[in-house]
């Protein structure tokens, strides 16, 4: 099995620390950003959060999160469900300015099946990330 990376970034016209708040508020924003391709989305009462992310019709993963804030501009989210870890971080880039990193790795299969995830699981991936964070965009401007 070889890991498989997928990343997305968008710089947004606003301060980090508003950005870092937005997108670690699992409670209120981060239901509002998150693309049709999230469904089921609820908080768990032991801090954890649940999605169904619908990669493509055929890759439809439950994932039960676990989040870690190791510094007020890193996110690091684990799901007890695979191998999955995404790690957002917020730069910031002056003032009224930011650049959002997503950075996500798992452990991806063997095989003939491993070369075609590694091969396109990443980028559509990265589209689903871009259209987070350009919700994220709008959320922070708006």
């Amino acid at each position: 099995m070889a890991q498989v990376t997928a990343t997305a970034q968008r710089t947004i016209e606003a301060p980090a620390e508003a950005v870092s708040t937005a997108l670690g508020d699992y409670e209120k924003v981060r239901p509002t950003i998150l693309t049709e391709h999230y469904s089921d989305y609820r908080t768990e009462p032991d801090g954890r959060v649940h999605w169904t992310l619908a990669a493509t019709s055929k890759r439809v993963r439950d994932q039960l999160v676990t989040v870690e804030r190791p510094d007020a501009a890193t996110i690091v989210e684990r799901d007890a469900n695979s191998s999955m870890v995404s790690t957002w971080t917020v730069t910031s880039e002056g003032t009224h300015r930011s650049t959002v990193r997503v950075v996500t790795t798992w452990n991806g299969a063997g095989g003939i099946g491993g070369f075609f995830e590694r091969t396109f699981a990443p980028k559509g991936l990265r589209r689903i990330h871009e259209g987070v964070l350009a919700n994220l965009d709008g959320a922070v401007r708006g």
